[in-house]
């Protein structure tokens, strides 16, 4: 039987309009519920609290979706104290410069099951930004030592990580491109840095990913780190939406390349 967990959500956006309804399609994507919520409106946006309910296994997932989501500026979320009062609710302080500093850790806060690979998440964080970009090792190491039921949604979170910070060190003062110029432009030389990749119309292909271990063959795509990363790369700029980036083929499923396609 699935383990719910009550998870009380802060959100910081500058829109005002649609972002009950944005959040509300993140919530339902990762099986969460909305319990009850508040919002105020600040002189630059709105800041709303959110208590939700759902599998503790979609948490990483959810973080990452909302941590990522172009309409969200920061956000904080704390296991909900149904005993605890009321506060009322403050502005969050968003930082919105640009940074060459290695990826910063989020605010959220994981219960209590899942606080040991937070804390494991948060010390590779600086060891990328420091051996970037010979990642691999450190990744695949970190991969190696997950649950399988924690592997995909801790890996996309840590390549989203990973995206976005490249995004800001390398791309920010770039102009904001429509989705094919992006992954032209964004995605493919980022993910370049990291392995020999190929543009084939709107979608990207690679021989070598290190995720993939033909010899001992997988049911779903493997390559959880590289469509992290690729959303990260293109989310952090905030003007496409939320672009979603699926594997279509993967080596470690017989194919001879692991390709990527690009959704919004």
């Amino acid at each position: 039987m699935e383990k719910l967990v009550d998870i009380e959500l802060k959100v910081v956006s500058d829109r005002r309009d649609g972002l009950l309804l944005a959040l509300g399609e993140v919530l339902v994507a990762n099986r969460f519920n909305l319990l009850r919520q508040r919002r105020a409106n600040t002189e630059t946006g709105v800041v709303m609290v959110l208590v939700v309910q759902g599998p503790e296994v979609n948490l990483l997932q959810l973080q990452e979706q909302l941590g990522t989501h172009w309409m969200v500026q920061s956000f904080e979320a704390n296991p909900y104290d149904a005993a605890a009062p009321t506060a009322p609710i403050a502005p969050i302080r968003v930082d919105t410069a640009t940074s060459s500093a290695p990826p910063s850790p989020p605010p959220a806060t994981a219960p209590a099951s899942s606080v040991d690979n937070q804390k494991r998440v948060e010390a590779l964080l600086p060891q990328i930004a420091r051996d970037y970009p010979q990642i691999f090792g450190l990744t695949l190491g970190m991969e190696r030592g997950l649950e399988p039921a924690q592997r995909e949604a801790t890996m996309r979170y840590v390549g989203t990580r990973v995206g976005a910070w490249v995004y800001k060190r390398d791309f920010a003062l770039g102009a904001h491109l429509p989705l094919p110029g992006s992954i032209r432009h964004i995605a493919l030389p980022a993910i370049r840095q990291l392995l020999p990749t190929e543009l084939e119309e709107e979608s990207l292909k690679t021989s070598s990913s290190p995720f993939c271990n033909p010899g001992q063959p997988a049911t779903a795509p493997q390559c959880h780190f590289l469509r992290g990363f690729l959303e990260g790369a293109l989310n952090e700029a905030g003007n496409l939406g939320m672009v979603r980036v699926s594997e279509v083929s993967c080596r470690a499923q017989g194919a001879d390349c692991c390709k990527f396609v690009f959704n919004v």
